[in-house]
């Protein structure tokens, strides 16, 4: 990450200072203004992150002391063991990841921020390496960037907004290509591993987590579970933007009823957990204030638009234009400023909604994930300072989304 953080800056400033030597008036002038816009930006991100991460690291309090993390891992186990050997069955990690997991899809990215952030800490009471991120760490970061999703919740709303005949019709393709992205994502995770080893030789880890142990649930009850989640998709599809609305208010109750149902103190451990997310929140304030001056000036500067237009004219056959690159590398560095990107492509006439691409570029916001802010945040609420091989594997599933991305609005589009 050090590596990372000194090239964007760096080139942000050789570009800007090339700008002004070449006579372009004002691009230092303009460097500054954004390094420090950006800067000032990232205590109120963090700041309106408080309410999102107390709100659903409380409710995630209340399923954890219901033991309903620990019975959903034990459902996913025989799946999720296979991936993660080195987390113990029963562990809470385990239920943490699948809440994120969940979140992601149904779309609901600032819900899966606090469990992401939870399962990253429960991660860490296994590392041995602290400071050094693990390879369950990064595998599941990788797995979080690719952000299988079922129904993009944003997505379909701005387009029935700037007047699409049919908001949903991104669905479809926006699943298959997050299916792509979390595949090459795993693979990419495994084999970068050997490249970035970690350390020789570490402590034993300090875990006092309570792992509750349990038999695994059999094979087949967790395929049926994943085919329950599948079977999801067409009702989704054609009701999506109806239930949307009722999906954080119905998480809410049921949690809490749940909780009370298993005879949880809700209230005490509702203040309890969104205690935790407040401190998180003030915790990552300075991880954030890096990337987000880093990728700011890089923007500033023009070194995005100088990489970005010669590939455009490489791809456009391809059925990738320049928009769709501006999209996909936006996405990675910047989640409200690809959404804002999104809503101005929406409503450029010569785009819209409905038109191949106004279908690969929501398809790329619903099925990549901001890389750069999810390794500042998901690592720096848990003090990694080395992410190994994490930024690697996640911009190859950027890419892998990118591309899936493509082929599936071809296949599915009728402006294709």
């Amino acid at each position: 990450m050090n590596i990372v953080f000194l090239a964007l800056v760096a080139i942000a400033f050789a570009v800007s200072a090339t700008a002004e030597w070449g006579g372009r008036a004002g691009a230092m002038e303009h460097l500054t203004a954004a390094t420090l816009s950006a800067a000032e930006g990232a205590v109120p991100l963090a700041l309106g992150l408080v309410g999102i991460m107390a709100l659903f690291l409380g409710l995630m309090k209340v399923a954890e002391a219901g033991g309903l993390l620990v019975a959903t891992a034990r459902l996913l186990a025989p799946l999720l063991k296979r991936l993660f050997p080195e987390i113990p069955p029963g562990h809470p990690a385990m239920g943490a990841m699948v809440m994120n997991v969940a979140a992601n899809l149904l779309g609901l990215g600032n819900a899966a921020t606090p469990f992401g952030i939870r399962a990253m800490e429960k991660l860490n009471t296994l590392n041995p390496f602290k400071g050094t991120a693990s390879n369950a760490m990064v595998l599941f970061l990788a797995i979080n960037t690719a952000s299988v999703t079922i129904f993009p919740t944003k997505v379909v709303a701005l387009r029935a907004v700037t007047g699409s005949s049919d908001p949903a019709a991104v669905v479809a393709p926006t699943l298959v290509a997050t299916l792509a992205a979390a595949v090459v994502a795993v693979l990419a995770a495994r084999w970068l591993q050997p490249f970035s080893p970690l350390p020789a030789a570490a402590a034993p880890p300090v875990n006092d987590e309570h792992v509750i142990e349990l038999r695994d649930s059999p094979l087949w009850a967790s395929l049926a579970a994943l085919a329950g989640v599948l079977a999801l998709i067409p009702l989704l599809a054609w009701k999506g933007k109806e239930f949307g609305p009722w999906i954080i208010p119905a998480l809410v109750v049921g949690l809490l009823a749940f909780g009370l149902a298993r005879r949880v103190r809700i209230y005490e451990v509702f203040v309890e957990g969104a205690r935790e997310g407040f401190e998180v929140a003030v915790r990552i304030i300075p991880y954030l204030v890096a990337i987000l001056v880093a990728v700011g000036m890089f923007r500033a500067s023009g070194a995005m638009d100088m990489v970005l237009a010669p590939l455009g004219r490489l791809t456009a056959p391809l059925g990738v234009p320049a928009e769709a690159l501006a999209m996909a590398a936006m996405r990675t560095l910047s989640g409200s400023g690809s959404y804002g990107l999104l809503a101005d492509y929406m409503r450029d006439p010569s785009i819209g909604p409905d038109s191949y691409a106004g279908l690969l570029l929501g398809t790329i916001y619903g099925s990549t994930e901001t890389t750069f802010y999810v390794l500042a945040v998901y690592f720096g609420a848990v003090g990694v300072r080395s992410i190994r091989h994490a930024l690697a594997a996640g911009l190859i599933a950027d890419l892998a989304g990118l591309a899936a991305a493509a082929a599936a609005c071809r296949l599915f589009s009728p402006w294709a």
